[in-house]
């Protein structure tokens, strides 16, 4: 039997009228990785929250090691042996990735930091994810992805005999996935336990031993993963059964052209970019990490520019030199960085849903009709199942997935005519992933052409009706949905297909 190295008992947390959670309890061995599932708002980030010394709880008991254990802070969480890869990425953009990394623990010669050392510690702990990220790159500089590798190799760094993953794999490409797998078997035989958080409930049979499950703030189930189904694991999740994992289609594609592009190009991004969106239809951007399918749509909404390329809008072609012409013209974008470009954080809620549109709830006199703003807010709470005790609630409080209904809530109200959707289910869960999807459709339904990047294949042909396929910075492809495979995306993603 293996030994425990953490036990929670009737963990509470309650955070003004929100019962965040209620009479938890949970266990960790050594050796093992034990998942937490849930929905979001479930309590599954406060309990890690708890554990990793973040947030003190209102009742029970902790035990670490074998001993009482209260920590008042997550640098005294690490101090035991603690660390936590959080799911909203707490990196400093401003400083290089081996200064991340080794944050507050430099090493040092005298009162100096060892630069060389500092680079080689760091070159050392990324060679282990399999990872070509410079140590001296700005964080800042780097997309999302890398941008995860360099808050594990972080944790990874601290040696911890309890390591927390939340959502580890949520920017990760596949071969990234792998090697992180790779990493955990290491550490599940180094004796080192793993706590992991993950919506892709279809990666854990590769890793996870034991599975808790948590639902409203409590604890549904602890059980071995062998003993229990994804559908039984999803039905617990949720608190009944989703017969599909995606919602019947509605929309109907037509041969009327929304929006066109001829010829895109940027420098050192992409080259030689052709596609079209139809109305009714969804289209797909898929690809390798890398591959240009963020780029395009940033220049699209006029975020980057383009050195050359026409943008076509209903037949009439545009110049779009900013996000605000492209939301004037009816574009708009979704990124994958909620946090970075997607959301005023620390505002409340309503404001956010409303900051593009702010028109439609503005007086005469151009000054804002706060009741009005709410009940929009309200509206959209209800429809996407925003977990909230209200709608003046500051989003940096709200969960990550909620978070993100938010800034899906700012684009359904702003009624654009062409909708740019960067990875927007990631860090979901299942069941918000159903009404997201079928929302997308909605939109479709409605006449809106909608683009889905996305990196999960299952989701491109789950729900679109074409898909573009990118290849280092070219369209290798764009494919009917219903008569593609993962397999024939992937050859085109990796240079291996014939375009069409």
């Amino acid at each position: 039997m293996t030994s425990e190295v953490l036990r929670l008992d009737g963990i509470s947390k309650r955070f003004l009228t929100v019962v965040a959670l209620e009479d938890v309890s949970f266990d960790l061995r050594r050796g093992e990785v034990h998942a937490v599932c849930g929905e979001n708002g479930a309590g599954k980030s406060t309990l890690m929250n708890v554990i990793s010394g973040q947030v003190q709880p209102d009742g029970g008991r902790m035990a670490y090691k074998g001993s009482a254990a209260r920590f008042g802070s997550a640098r005294e969480a690490q101090a035991a042996g603690i660390a936590m890869i959080h799911q909203e990425l707490n990196l400093v953009p401003h400083l290089t990735v081996a200064e991340n990394i080794y944050l507050a623990r430099e090493p040092r010669i005298g009162c100096f930091i060892d630069r060389p050392r500092l680079r080689a510690d760091a070159r050392r702990v990324l060679a282990r994810l399999r990872v070509d990220i410079d140590p001296d790159a700005m964080v800042g500089a780097l997309s999302v992805a890398s941008r995860q590798m360099v808050e594990i190799a972080k944790a990874l760094s601290l040696d911890a005999e309890v390591l927390i993953m939340d959502e580890p794999t949520s920017s990760l490409t596949q071969s990234e996935t792998e090697h992180l797998f790779t990493v955990i078997h290491e550490l599940k035989r180094a004796g080192v336990g793993v706590v992991y958080i993950s919506h892709r409930l279809e990666e854990m049979p590769c890793i996870v031993d034991r599975v808790t499950v948590l639902r409203d703030g409590r604890r549904v189930s602890t059980q071995d993963l062998t003993a229990i189904t994804v559908d039984e694991l999803v039905e617990q999740m949720v608190g009944r059964a989703l017969e599909n994992k995606f919602p019947p289609r509605t929309s109907t594609p037509t041969d009327e052209v929304l929006l066109s592009a001829h010829g895109l190009a940027r420098r050192g991004a992409f080259e030689d970019i052709h596609f079209e969106v139809r109305r009714g239809e969804i289209l797909g951007f898929a690809g390798l990490l890398g591959a240009g399918r963020t780029e395009v749509a940033r220049a699209i909404f006029g975020a980057d520019p383009l050195d050359r390329g026409t943008v076509r809008l209903g037949g009439r072609e545009l110049r779009i030199r900013s996000p605000r012409h492209a939301i004037r013209h009816g574009i708009a974008y979704l990124s994958e960085d909620r946090k970075a470009h997607g959301l005023a954080i620390d505002m409340a809620l309503a404001p956010n849903v409303t900051m593009a549109n702010l028109a439609a709830v503005a007086g005469r006199l151009g000054f804002i009709r706060f009741d009005e703003e709410e009940l929009v807010a309200s509206r959209y709470v209800d429809a996407l199942d925003i977990r909230t005790p209200t709608a003046r609630q500051v989003v940096r409080l709200l969960s990550g997935g909620n978070q993100q209904k938010v800034v899906i809530a700012k684009w359904l109200f702003r009624d654009s005519r062409v909708l740019f959707f960067d990875e927007p289910t990631r860090g979901i869960d299942v069941g918000a992933k159903y009404a997201i999807h079928r929302l997308l459709d909605e939109l479709a339904a409605r006449g809106i052409g909608v683009v889905l990047i996305s990196s999960e294949l299952p989701e491109i042909l789950g729900m679109t009706d074409r898909v573009a396929v990118f290849c280092r910075g070219r369209l290798a492809a764009v494919l009917e949905t219903r008569g593609t495979s993962q397999e024939a995306i992937m050859r085109h993603a990796s240079g291996r297909g014939v375009k069409h």
